[in-house]
Protein backbone atom coordinates (compact mmCIF):
# COMPACT_ATOMS: atom_id res chain seq x y z
CA UNK A 1 0.00 0.00 0.00
CA UNK A 2 1.31 3.56 -0.81
CA UNK A 3 1.64 5.89 1.76
CA UNK A 4 2.20 8.85 -0.15
CA UNK A 5 -0.96 9.63 -2.70
CA UNK A 6 -0.09 10.93 -6.11
CA UNK A 7 -1.15 14.67 -7.25
CA UNK A 8 -4.49 13.47 -8.43
CA UNK A 9 -5.33 11.02 -5.69
CA UNK A 10 -4.31 14.42 -3.31
CA UNK A 11 -6.84 16.81 -5.65
CA UNK A 12 -9.77 14.15 -5.60
CA UNK A 13 -9.55 13.27 -1.94
CA UNK A 14 -10.93 17.48 -1.64
CA UNK A 15 -13.96 16.85 -2.93
CA UNK A 16 -14.78 12.96 -0.99
CA UNK A 17 -13.45 13.73 2.47
CA UNK A 18 -15.24 14.60 5.23
CA UNK A 19 -18.61 14.11 3.68
CA UNK A 20 -17.75 16.94 1.06
CA UNK A 21 -19.36 14.99 -1.95
CA UNK A 22 -23.62 14.97 -2.02
CA UNK A 23 -22.80 14.17 1.82
CA UNK A 24 -21.24 10.63 1.26
CA UNK A 25 -18.27 9.04 3.12
CA UNK A 26 -15.25 8.06 1.04
CA UNK A 27 -12.19 6.29 2.66
CA UNK A 28 -9.11 6.65 0.70
CA UNK A 29 -6.73 3.77 0.35
CA UNK A 30 -9.79 1.16 1.26
CA UNK A 31 -8.77 -2.49 1.09
CA UNK A 32 -10.81 -4.92 -0.65
CA UNK A 33 -9.88 -8.66 -1.11
CA UNK A 34 -6.01 -8.41 -2.16
CA UNK A 35 -6.86 -5.12 -4.03
CA UNK A 36 -6.54 -1.75 -2.46
CA UNK A 37 -9.10 0.64 -3.59
CA UNK A 38 -8.52 4.41 -4.50
CA UNK A 39 -11.27 5.70 -3.11
CA UNK A 40 -14.38 4.05 -1.62
CA UNK A 41 -17.79 4.90 0.04
CA UNK A 42 -18.84 1.45 1.87
CA UNK A 43 -23.00 2.63 1.56
CA UNK A 44 -22.90 3.15 -1.57
CA UNK A 45 -20.46 0.07 -2.78
CA UNK A 46 -18.44 2.31 -4.95
CA UNK A 47 -15.27 2.66 -5.79
CA UNK A 48 -13.65 5.19 -7.53
CA UNK A 49 -10.34 4.45 -9.13
CA UNK A 50 -7.82 6.95 -10.65
CA UNK A 51 -5.18 5.53 -13.55
CA UNK A 52 -1.87 6.58 -14.16
CA UNK A 53 0.13 6.13 -16.93
CA UNK A 54 1.37 2.52 -15.15
CA UNK A 55 -2.10 1.41 -16.29
CA UNK A 56 -1.22 1.70 -19.94
CA UNK A 57 1.81 -0.65 -19.69
CA UNK A 58 1.87 -4.18 -20.77
CA UNK A 59 -0.11 -7.09 -18.60
CA UNK A 60 -2.16 -3.55 -16.73
CA UNK A 61 -5.08 -3.92 -18.42
CA UNK A 62 -5.55 -7.60 -17.95
CA UNK A 63 -4.92 -6.88 -14.27
CA UNK A 64 -7.12 -4.21 -14.08
CA UNK A 65 -10.38 -6.48 -16.25
CA UNK A 66 -9.74 -8.93 -13.13
CA UNK A 67 -9.29 -6.55 -10.25
CA UNK A 68 -12.96 -4.34 -11.65
CA UNK A 69 -14.74 -8.32 -12.23
CA UNK A 70 -13.52 -9.33 -8.46
CA UNK A 71 -15.16 -6.23 -7.29
CA UNK A 72 -18.15 -6.35 -9.35
CA UNK A 73 -18.63 -9.84 -8.39
CA UNK A 74 -18.69 -8.55 -4.53
CA UNK A 75 -21.24 -6.06 -5.84
CA UNK A 76 -19.19 -2.86 -5.90
CA UNK A 77 -19.35 -0.38 -8.71
CA UNK A 78 -16.06 0.75 -10.11
CA UNK A 79 -16.09 4.36 -11.86
CA UNK A 80 -12.16 3.91 -13.68
CA UNK A 81 -10.78 7.83 -13.97
CA UNK A 82 -7.82 8.42 -15.83
CA UNK A 83 -5.20 10.80 -14.60
CA UNK A 84 -4.51 12.60 -17.65
CA UNK A 85 -8.70 13.83 -17.23
CA UNK A 86 -8.39 14.88 -14.28
CA UNK A 87 -5.55 17.05 -15.15
CA UNK A 88 -7.31 18.08 -18.65
CA UNK A 89 -10.92 18.86 -17.31
CA UNK A 90 -11.76 18.40 -13.62
CA UNK A 91 -15.47 19.40 -14.16
CA UNK A 92 -15.87 16.21 -16.30
CA UNK A 93 -14.43 14.01 -13.90
CA UNK A 94 -16.33 15.76 -11.41
CA UNK A 95 -19.73 15.27 -13.21
CA UNK A 96 -18.78 11.49 -13.94
CA UNK A 97 -18.32 10.83 -9.85
CA UNK A 98 -21.55 13.11 -9.41
CA UNK A 99 -23.47 10.55 -12.06
CA UNK A 100 -22.45 7.65 -10.25
CA UNK A 101 -23.24 8.31 -6.91
CA UNK A 102 -26.50 9.99 -7.58
CA UNK A 103 -27.17 6.73 -9.39
CA UNK A 104 -26.69 4.98 -6.30
CA UNK A 105 -28.26 7.10 -4.02
CA UNK A 106 -31.87 5.81 -2.65
CA UNK A 107 -33.57 8.78 -1.83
Amino acid sequence: MRHVPTRAEQRRWRWLRHREFRGCKFRRQYPAGSFILDFYSPALRLAIELDGKQHQEAGMTEYDFRRSRYLEAHAIKVVRISNELLIRDARAVFEQIAFAVDSLIWW
